[in-house]
Parts: C-alpha cells; sequence; structure tokens
C-alpha cells in the first residue's frame, strides 16, 4: 500500500539514537579483529577459533536476513528494538565468564540481532526522514555502523594486551546497554513518525526479488562485503609475518575504517546526484584488487596504512549506495530488499573469510584471493549503469 504522509519535517533525533545502536552492533562483532592473536593466547584457541567469533555474524545474517525483513516490513519499531535489545545482552552475557565458551554465546546472541538493525537503516530514513534527506540519512545511518568499526579497533588499539581484554569487552557492553536505551527512548512515541507505513503482510520478498535490478545488486554485493569482512577479520594474522605487531595492525584497520566513515559521509551524496553509482563501483572494485595485490607482493607495515586505508575510502561507501538505489525502487517492501541485500554480502563475507583463514598462514595467497575475488565484479558493476539510469532520481 501507499506510504501516508502525516508529518513534514524530518526527526533526525530517531537516526542518532538508530545510529548508536547500528554502531554498537559493529563494534560487538568486531572487538577481537585487532587482537586475534593476543585473544587467542588469552583464552587458550586457535586463530581461527577467535576468527569465528567475527565469523558467526556474517553466518547467522545469511540465515536471517528475510526473515528479519519481512518482520520489519510488518512490525518496524518492534523489530529494531528487539535488535537493539538483543545487541546489549549478547555484550553483557560476553561478562559472565573469563573463557571463549562464554565469549561464543555473547556473540550468537549479538549476532541474531544484527539483521534486525542492520536491516532498518532504509526503512528508518523512509519512516523518519522527508524524501530529499533520505540519501543523506541513509549515507549517516551507514556511516555511524561503519563508526562503530573505528570503535572496535579504537579499543584494540589502546588495549591490546591479553590482560586488558576484560576491559574491552565492559566498554563494549555499557555502550551497548546506553545504546539500547536511548533507541527505546527515541522511538517511544511512534505517533511521530515522518511516515507511517502498513508493511506488506504478504508478498514482500516476491516484491523485492523479482526486480532484475535488485537481483543484481545483491549478486554484486557477495564480492565487496566479501573482501572487506575477510580483510578486517585477518588482517592483522595476515600482516604479522611481515614483522607488524597486533598495535600497528589494529591502527591500520582503524584508519581504514575512519577513510570508510568519512568516504561514506560524503562520497554516496555526490555519487548519487551526479548519478554516478555504477562509475564508482567499478573504481573502487578495481582499486581494491590492485591494493591487494600490493599487499601480497610487498607486505609491510607502510604498504598496509596505504593500501588498506585506501580500500575503506572506496570500498565501504558503495554500501549506502546500493541500499539508497534499494529504497529507491522497493518501496513498501524495503526491509525485505535491504535484507537480501546484507544477506548476499555476509554470505560473501562468510565464504572470502573461511577461505582467507585457511589460508592465514600463507599470506600471498590469501591476499591475491581477495584481490581476485573483487577484480571478477567489475564486469557486474559496469553492467549496472543502464539500470540505474532508468531509475528515477532522488529528490
Amino acid at each position: 500500500m501507499k506510504s501516508q504522509v502525516v508529518a513534514v519535517r524530518s526527526r533526525w533525533s530517531a537516526i542518532v539514537a538508530y545510529a548508536l545502536v547500528g554502531a554498537a552492533t559493529q563494534l560487538v562483532w568486531l572487538n577481537f579483529a585487532g587482537v586475534t592473536t593476543v585473544a587467542s593466547s588469552r583464552y587458550g584457541v586457535s586463530e581461527s577459533a577467535i576468527g569465528w567469533l567475527a565469523q558467526v555474524f556474517p553466518l547467522l545474517y545469511v540465515v536471517l536476513a528475510i526473515p528479519a525483513g519481512l518482520i520489519l516490513d510488518k512490525w518496524f519499531r518492534s523489530g529494531l528494538l528487539v535488535g537493539a535489545l538483543l545487541t546489549a545482552l549478547g555484550a553483557v552475557v560476553r561478562l559472565i565468564g573469563d573463557n571463549y565458551g562464554w565469549l561464543l554465546a555473547g556473540q550468537l546472541i549479538a549476532s541474531v540481532a544484527q539483521p534486525f538493525v542492520l536491516n532498518a537503516v532504509t526503512g528508518i530514513t523512509g519512516r523518519y526522514l522527508a524524501e530529499k534527506d533520505r540519501p543523506t540519512g541513509i549515507a549517516v545511518g551507514t556511516a555511524s555502523i561503519f563508526a562503530g568499526m573505528v570503535l572496535a579497533f579504537v579499543m584494540a588499539a589502546l588495549l591490546p594486551d591479553a590482560g586488558q581484554l576484560p576491559t574491552m569487552l565492559w566498554l563494549s557492553a555499557t555502550f551497548s546497554v546506553l545504546a539500547a536505551i536511548i533507541l527505546l527512548l527515541a522511538l517511544r512515541n511512534p505517533g511521530h513518525h515522518k511516515v507511517e507505513r502498513r508493511g506488506p503482510t504478504r508478498g514482500a520478498l516476491k516484491i523485492a526479488w523479482s526486480d532484475p535490478l535488485i537481483r543484481r545488486v545483491a549478486l554484486l554485493a557477495i564480492f565487496p562485503f566479501g573482501v572487506f569482512v575477510a580483510m578486517t577479520t585477518f588482517a592483522q594474522a595476515l600482516l604479522e609475518p611481515a614483522g607488524v605487531s597486533a598495535e600497528i595492525a589494529s591502527t591500520i584497520l582503524l584508519v581504514n575504517v575512519i577513510a570508510g566513515v568519512v568516504g561514506s559521509a560524503v562520497i554516496p551524496v555526490l555519487v548519487v546526484r551526479h548519478r554516478f553509482e555504477s562509475s564508482l563501483l567499478v573504481v573502487s572494485l578495481a582499486v581494491t584488487a590492485l591494493a591487494c595485490c600490493l599487499l601480497a607482493v610487498f607486505p609491510s607495515a607502510v604498504m598496509g596504512f596505504v593500501a588498506i586505508t585506501v580500500i575503506g575510502f572506496l570500498l565501504l561507501p558503495a554500501l549506502p549506495i546500493v541500499l539508497e538505489l534499494v529504497e529507491r525502487r522497493t518501496g513498501e517492501a524495503e526491509g525485505t530488499g535491504a535484507g537480501l541485500i546484507w544477506m548476499a554480502g555476509n554470505l560473501g563475507g562468510l565464504v572470502v573469510a573461511v577461505v582467507v583463514g585457511l589460508l592465514v598462514n600463507h599470506p600471498l595467497v590469501a591476499f591475491l584471493v581477495m584481490a581476485f575475488v573483487a577484480l571478477i565484479a567489475v564486469p557486474g558493476a559496469r553492467a549496472l549503469r543502464k539500470p540505474i539510469a532508468e531509475l528515477v532520481p532522488p529528490l
């Protein structure tokens, strides 16, 4: 059914509250990405086992993305609040015991929450922002998600020792609980929504999947997501043989995501305005492939800083760009449409991260695998130029 406009002005407070919860999901997801070897030593498990603390997120996302999208399309506010509360619960559960079992239990709970939060980025802009503000709102929402990654890497850089890991977990839990409370307060009165939509009771998946553009974008999302998830999960372990310490690797990942936050806040707005979506995706994938090749051949701290920062600045803005396309295209099935994109991306992240994890002792091959994954997506990005041009441009 068509949306019913019930207010005029955008309500940015809801976007800010959502941004905090989105950041919390990423903080919990990537707490151990910058301290893989240190956490492995503290908890007496392999580096691959520590990697699974992050990999359970894309694994469950693949399973839950569509159900979460359907729930958000029908019960948006409740679905989003469940995601916020489960994120906080998962972060708190990790504090119960100082062992790998409790860490994994907390990660599993938080990973169930993630689809409800991330799938909501287009829905919350559609309900709380005027149409002219939605590209900016999506850019802000996704930039805040990446800001959560920044928090994770800042904590890893400031608390790199095994004895400091409990402090890192306490800080993450505190942030997650506060974010959930703020969102609950921000959404306590649904009558203030800028747009109140009646989510489709059936057929949302059919609406989204029947669109050839959504299918193409979902397929394309597999590749950049795959490279990014694998890079953030295993960069520290892959660069360690080249003499890059955990502290330096955490700083590299931090700078990478800061660059991505800046890029995501600026590039999508300009790209959408000038209709350069396809060109940006082509450039991002090609440069990412080149950067991975350079890391394979010339691994070092300096190359890590340069190559991984460039990857972050160009690759991360691809997410708000494709999500803005989904918001423009799918209408009332936006939650399910976003779920398809996130599901495909997390499937790519899971597959590529598993492959790279198996190659963690062979950095040259691992980096070349990531370069290949990025490169084979370039033709698909170029093929999007015509269908994107046929879309009605945003106001």
